[in-house]
């Protein structure tokens, strides 16, 4: 997910991703334990993402927070 995309969701879109993008995470991690991943890259591309949407959520809290 790019950040174009991110910001053009909404806060609990956005939430519901992370939680769902989490999980994903989860079930990578443990294939890659066992031995039965078949794209790693994909790890590192979903933590990013995960930072990417935690990003803007913040930055939407913290213009509420402000203004």
């Amino acid at each position: 997910m790019n950040i174009k995309e991110v910001r053009e969701k909404s806060s609990e879109d956005l939430k519901k991703a992370v939680e769902d993008m989490k999980v994903e995470l989860f079930d990578l991690r443990f294939a890659r334990a066992t031995g039965s991943i078949d794209n790693p890259m994909r790890i590192r591309e979903l933590k990013k993402s995960i930072a990417r949407v935690l990003t803007v959520l913040h930055e939407r809290e913290s213009e509420v927070k402000e203004g």
